[in-house]
């Protein structure tokens, strides 16, 4: 076993779950694939291929879009470079790039030559007499992408290529990779110049590029490795300088897919949309290879990301070998971070090189300072987060590739594939929210001559105590499914007015956008942000529609932390999150240092802020009202009834706590006058009839209470039914609300539009609601804690809380008639 003695005989190991070795299986390297690229990866040490890279790859080749959903360093990469090296490689086979099947007919709709030769030539300065004597005149002026003529995909592939090669562009398909991150893109590009054949061209396109790396991706690159920001931000809007990569575009890789969840999720489908949409304009139809870690439905959630109405191929059974792997879960008798740091200093003092995985930022610099002074043996230990400068990210990498970095505190930008060689073992502080996650950051444990070592420290937290306590729903459970909830109008609604700016929308475009694109162009031209014409919907501003897009979210532009100082901005935050963390007065955390807000400008969309140490944190007073608009659902459970539709929620910060940072005792109220936020989304509720109230014999005050703390404990739970975090959730409870006239608890998504998670919420309500009675009723507290109904994110202050009546009033409601 790879577990040490000092930590085997700890009291605070509470299970351990053993899995042995794993052999592989190998296929035959696929027939398409060329006598180049087989001797290149040969050469980089690998003999043949995994069967489940050879399957994804046949896929790929054949063109079905596909997901490879297998665990952590079992060859992902390898899988999809395959079919994109076959393709882009040179020498790659001119004839068997054909974009469409004539016996299947044009599947792309409308386009014109006129309009993919301006696109070609508007940043180039071309004559189009040189492309076409048809195509010169008045009608190429004016064409732009839109136009009445039908034309086949090999016309407009005829097209293409005279533009292309009239304009001394590099002739070929190319493909285009998207992570989630700029390390993993950056590892990525190494990985595929190590295994690309003689002549094969990479380029990487981030907000680090300078000019030179840009004008390479664009002109030169077989093979682009970005970021979907890069995509929504630069390739997009400026799509006529890319028209090499669009024109030629094969392939689409989408890494680490199952991160593209909630409003995330469906920002990127919107992205992904607009993408497919101008290579079917440019002649192309790329075929979609998402690589994802171990997820239930990886096919479904990928269609939904991508835009097909069917799911996609799915490739799932892992044939990689594995190490030996022990996994503890170890519940500390006090700081879940204390013990982690613990645990981590223990692990680097014994030579095993160890990552240490926290929730947040802060934390991730706090870890790294506690595990130092935690050391005997004085070896190097370092942070990682994004937000770090791109040269201090690539350092602390390659000390972990030389081995020179014995330790890392880490957020989960070191999740998310980027080659650490595999270390010797993890440490996971608090469950990360899904165990997609959690067994994707375990998974960073493992190398071929030593079995891994994966520690999982559980925190106070309804949810990690829920786990912890039923070993069996982390080893045994299926993973989650990815939830997004693409149709958002708050989300597809400004994704539509920049793909209208890129190229003016048509009736057509549903079959990228969806039945609801009409109704959304006119409330879009009723709101001026877009103008009706017979030709279609048009962008009428002179300002960028893409930059009122926050990818992140739904509220555009975030608001920048500016150090009053210096006058550098030290963080951004989501507008529709500022209120409750950039107020004035409030503590905000940033690389380990304490900073005070002195001044909360939402209109400039700033705050300035002070490097201070108070001595205290601080924590937002809020008032949250929920009008319950439509019913999309409902069901009945026991004596209640869950439902899910639309609400109109508004909340209001009224002030904020001081709380001193050792002992977190309230050292005051501070008044704030800070105007009411109103935003409609998506809920999932249900009520207390009044008989069952009177059953349980409590009082109005105890009724209020018990609906409170029933709240916090089921919203603590559900990131363990469907895969969010509990901050991506808000709820609200009424003694007697305007809408049902009865006591509710109003669990709701917390962007505008919804995100998925509540309607997730409401069709798995039996088991959620279940484990959030059981929680309440095996937690070894008296009165209530943050394992069962204290949350980190009360607007209350965590006051008014009442876990002996919540207990009683749940089993009531889900069980039948309780015992006085």
């Amino acid at each position: 076993m790879a577990i040490p003695q000092w930590l085997a005989g700890d009291l605070c190991v509470l299970h351990v779950d053993h899995r042995d070795a794993l052999p592989g299986t190998t296929a035959e390297w696929p027939e398409w694939l060329s006598a180049d690229c087989v001797a290149t990866i040969r050469a980089a040490g690998v003999p043949l291929p995994w069967r489940h890279q050879r399957e994804a790859a046949e896929l790929a080749h054949a063109g079905r879009h596909v997901a490879l959903s297998t665990p952590t360093a079992s060859g992902k990469t390898l899988a999809y470079l395959l079919p994109l090296m076959a393709a882009t490689a040179p020498g790659a086979a001119a004839e068997g790039f054909e974009w469409a099947d004539a016996a299947q007919g044009d599947r792309r709709g409308p386009s014109t030559n006129r309009g993919l030769a301006a696109a070609l030539v508007a940043d180039h300065g071309l004559s189009a007499d040189r492309l076409d004597p048809g195509l010169s005149g008045g009608g190429l002026a004016g064409a732009g992408l839109s136009g009445e003529a039908m034309v086949g995909s090999r016309a407009r592939a005829t097209t293409v290529s005279r533009a292309r090669s009239a304009l001394g562009l590099k002739q070929g398909a190319t493909a285009l990779y998207l992570a989630p991150t700029k390390a993993l893109a950056h590892d990525q590009m190494r990985a595929a110049r190590t295994f690309g054949p003689k002549g094969w061209q990479v380029g990487c396109l981030d907000g680090d590029s300078d000019a030179a790396e840009r004008r390479f991706a664009r002109e030169q690159a077989d093979m682009v490795l970005t970021n979907p920001d890069m995509v929504h931000h630069a390739l997009l809007p400026g799509h006529a300088r890319w028209a090499r990569l669009l024109s030629g575009l094969r392939y689409v890789v989408i890494d680490e897919a199952h991160r593209y969840r909630g409003i995330f999720g469906a920002q990127v489908g919107g992205v992904i949309r607009r993408l497919r949409r101008l290579c079917h304009a440019y002649g192309s139809d790329p075929v979609f290879i998402l690589a994802s870690a171990t997820a239930s439905h990886a096919g479904e959630s990928g269609a939904a990301l991508i835009g097909e109405p069917e799911p996609i191929a799915e490739v799932n059974d892992d044939a990689s070998p594995h190490p030996a792997r022990d996994v503890v879960l170890w519940r500390p008798e006090s700081s879940a971070y204390d013990d982690a740091a613990k645990i981590l200093a223990g692990l680097v003092d014994q030579g095993r090189q160890t990552i240490a995985f926290v929730a947040s930022r802060a934390q991730c610099e706090l870890m790294a300072v506690r595990a130092k002074e935690k050391s005997r043996s004085g070896r190097a230990i370092a942070s990682y987060r994004s937000g770090y400068l791109a040269m201090d990210r690539r350092q602390i990498e390659a000390g972990l590739q030389s081995g020179r970095l014995f330790g890392v505190s880490a957020t989960n930008a070191l999740e998310l594939g980027v080659d650490v060689a595999g270390m010797d073992a993890v440490v996971i502080c608090g469950f990360p929210g899904t165990l997609a996650s959690l067994w994707q950051q375990a998974g960073r444990a493992g190398r071929a001559d030593r079995d891994a070592l994966v520690v999982v420290v559980q925190r106070e937290d309804p949810l990690d105590a829920y786990l912890f306590a039923h070993p069996e729903l982390i080893f045994s459970a299926p993973i989650e499914r990815t939830v997004l909830f693409p149709d958002n109008p708050h989300v597809l609604g400004p994704q539509l007015a920049a793909a209208a700016q890129e190229a003016p929308l048509t009736p057509a475009d549903a079959r990228w956008f969806g039945p609801t694109m009409a109704g959304l162009c006119e409330q879009l031209c009723a709101a001026g942000l877009l103008r009706r014409r017979a030709t279609g919907w048009y962008w009428p501003r002179p300002e960028r529609a893409v930059d009122a897009i926050d990818l992140r979210g739904t509220g555009g532009k975030p608001l920048d932390i500016i150090e009053e100082d210096s006058g550098r901005v030290i963080g951004q935050v989501d507008m529709a999150a500022a209120d409750h963390s950039v107020y004035p007065g409030a503590v905000y955390l940033h690389q380990g240092e304490q900073f005070l807000v002195d001044a909360y400008h939402p209109e400039r969309r700033e705050a300035l802020v002070n490097r201070r140490r108070p001595g205290y944190f601080t924590q937002p007073r809020t008032i949250i009202e929920a009008r319950i608009l439509h019913e999309d659902a409902h069901k009945p459970l026991g004596r209640t009834t869950v439902c899910t539709g639309d609400i109109d929620l508004t909340t209001q910060v009224t002030g904020y706590l001081r709380r001193d940072e050792v002992t977190t005792q309230v050292w005051d109220e501070n008044p704030l006058e800070l105007p009411v936020q109103r935003m409609g989304t998506k809920a999932v509720w249900w009520t207390v009839p009044e008989d069952v109230a009177a059953e349980v014999g409590l009082s109005a005050i105890k009724l209020a209470n018990a609906a409170h703390a029933m709240e916090h404990t089921a919203i603590g739970l559900l990131p363990g039914f469907a895969p969010c975090d509990r901050w991506d959730i808000g709820g609200v409870s009424m003694m007697v609300h305007p809408d049902t006239e009865l006591c509710t608890i109003i669990v709701h998504d917390g962007q505008a539009g919804g995100s998925g998670f509540a309607r997730a919420g409401y069709e798995c309500a039996e088991a959620w609601l279940a484990a959030t009675l059981q929680r309440l009723q095996t937690c070894s507290c008296l009165a209530g804690c943050p394992a069962c109904i204290v949350s980190p994110k009360c607007g209350n202050g965590n006051q008014h809380l009442d876990k002996d009546a919540a207990t009683r009033l749940l089993a009531a409601l889900l069980e039948g008639p309780a015992q006085r």
